[in-house]
């Protein structure tokens, strides 16, 4: 039976990597229970059987009695039964307590970049959170296993040295004593694998990133031959890494060739210590058996527990990278009391540059500095703090989700998800046929659907990479069209087509989000700017004057030196243009 992710994950422990650990050990407090105690069933009943197998041979075959040692069989037999279904149980809880914790991390990692939105990319490079996303959430959910065999290792090792101190003082006390020590070996290997495991985490997460920068930007790169250059550094980047993986690997090995062979080495001593005691009279034939058994026991909980210490280290490293990511706070706060929305559409006002965006127009803002014009498109999606108000409330008031529903900024760069392309045009809701159909056409899209070989249906990779600039620029511009919120600002996006295109999208914009709900785009289009209903154009991030395209173009020296490249435009196209 599968693990489902959970409705909520609930709200992680990030005030450090441990206590990160300790939440997702206390977020299934009675699964970890249950595997704790199965792996310390299995691992007694393990211990056991060396018990059983020295009544066997002093009590049956010593002493002749086939009855006695009959029955001394059979209960090794039920018990060897017994621990094999306990196994099986051990086995089955630990997958299901490691797989809750691989699925909260992924949740709870997923669910807070989603809440913090843009603030990721200026914060985290994308390898990092690959390699969170993938290597980091395993080590993370591979630590859980010291809660089962972990802890089961420890009783055993306990039970052990009870039933050794039974036989001989002597070998119960090496037993007590030699245990820890091998452990202890291991602990400076340890500390210097958790400083190597963290550069060698940091470097991956950066070179992956640095491919990433490659791969998305390998048509370019092979425009104007920088390809080779950026080829040049990879591979030097990547031979450091390398060199970082063989010091990891190199202690790695050193820590998992003592996990071996330290216990063997102590299985040697305790066997040899008990053959002496059995050649002077001192223990018996079948205390000789017990004891050589329980030493072969001994291998699987020592090897639990420098393997668990192990995991343990790496789990910290990649948990301490997680709540690295997990820390990160968005720009703008939710209100701990949201106020209630306007109750329809409204206008949307920013103080600070002095625009208004009223429900039912298009309108086109342009300016010269676009850093200004990018922060007016942030302020007006409430991507940062500010004064803006929408309906008279004020953004900053409202809860983020009723802004998110209401206010939609598309930007020309945002992430295509692989897929097919009717999910990745699907706006987070069902919507039907003529509403796909009529976003398409819009966004002068319906050629891309009409060109591949299952329309909507057809399966585009991540980024849609197979797609030219243009075409992507097109499919996001449709899906923003889809989501269909009050009001749509829109970033450029018509900056990667050719003009045919453009004014294509020009004429059939406003027809789509025609009514009530507004449209701002910003762009230096002239085409774009002659079809809206009303331009705004900023100067240093404030609006200096407000008409049609037209009226700009008669009055604004510096909008029409914006919008023409600097060249004078034909006073008889201007006129015919309003």
């Amino acid at each position: 039976m599968a693990l489902p992710p959970h409705a909520d994950p609930g709200q992680p422990d990030v005030r450090g990597p441990g206590r990160y650990l300790w939440w997702l050990v206390a977020s299934q407090p009675w699964r970890v229970l249950r595997g704790a105690l199965w792996a310390s069933a299995w691992m007694v009943g393990l211990a056991l059987q060396p018990y059983l197998i020295r009544g066997a041979i002093d009590q049956g075959l010593e002493a002749a009695d086939r009855r006695v040692l009959a029955w001394w069989a059979a209960a090794v037999v039920v018990l060897g039964i017994a621990v094999a279904a306990v196994g099986v149980a051990r086995h089955r809880t630990m997958t299901f307590v490691r797989t809750d914790a691989n699925f909260r991390t992924v949740q709870a990692v997923t669910r807070h970049v989603v809440r913090i939105g843009a603030v990721l990319p200026r914060r985290v490079a994308t390898g990092e959170v690959v390699t969170i996303g993938t290597t980091d959430v395993m080590h993370i959910s591979q630590v859980l296993t010291i809660t089962g065999p972990g802890v089961g290792a420890f009783v055993s090792l306990a039970v052990i040295a009870a039933l050794v101190l039974t036989i001989s003082p002597l070998l119960g006390a090496l037993i007590l004593l030699g245990v820890p020590a091998v452990t202890l070996v291991v602990g400076p290997l340890l500390g210097r694998l958790r400083r190597a495991e963290t550069s060698y985490r940091h470097r991956q997460g950066e070179l992956t990133a640095h491919a990433g920068d490659i791969v998305a930007g390998l048509r370019v790169l092979r425009g104007i031959g920088g390809e080779r250059l950026f080829a040049d550094n990879y591979r030097r980047r990547s031979q450091d890494l390398r060199a970082e993986g063989y010091l990891v690997g190199a202690v790695a090995s050193w820590i998992r060739a003592l996990a071996v062979g330290l216990p063997a080495l102590f299985v040697a001593l305790v066997v040899w210590l008990a053959a002496r005691m059995a050649a002077e009279g001192a223990i018996s034939l079948g205390d000789l058996v017990a004891v050589y058994a329980y030493a072969a026991v001994l291998v699987i909980p020592v090897t639990f527990i420098i393997e668990g210490s192990y995991g343990l280290v790496r789990g910290l490293v990649s948990a301490r990278r997680v709540v690295a990511l997990l820390r990160l706070r968005p720009d703008v706060a939710e209100p701990d009391d949201p106020a209630a929305p306007p109750p329809g559409l409204a206008e949307l006002h920013d103080p600070d540059s002095g625009l208004t965006v009223r429900p039912g127009e298009v309108l086109a803002v342009a300016g010269a500095d676009s850093a200004a014009v990018t922060a007016l498109a942030d302020r007006l999606g409430r991507y940062v703090e500010s004064a803006v108000t929408y309906g008279g409330v004020p953004l900053r008031d409202l809860a983020m989700s009723e802004v998110r529903r209401r206010i939609l900024v598309a930007e020309g760069g945002t992430h295509l998800f692989a897929g097919t392309l009717r999910e990745m045009l699907r706006p987070g809701r069902d919507v039907d046929e003529a509403a796909y159909a009529r976003c398409l056409w819009a966004a002068a899209a319906d050629d891309i659907v009409e060109g591949l070989p299952e329309g909507l249906d057809s399966a585009v990779d991540t980024q849609a990479r197979t797609l030219s600039g243009g075409q992507r620029q097109r499919v996001r511009l449709a899906r923003a069209l889809l989501a269909d919120p009050e009001v749509l600002v829109l970033l450029e996006p018509t900056s990667a087509v050719d003009a045919h295109t453009e004014a294509a999208i020009a004429d059939r914009l406003a027809a789509v989000r025609g009514g009530a709900r507004a449209t701002v785009v910003v762009t230096t289009s002239p085409l774009l700017l002659d079809r809206a209903d009303r331009v705004a154009y900023l100067d240093a991030g404030r609006m200096v004057a407000t008409g049609t395209h037209a009226e700009l173009l008669a009055t604004q020296p510096d909008y029409r030196a914006l919008v023409t490249r600097g060249a004078e435009p034909d006073p008889a196209a201007a006129g015919v243009a309003g």
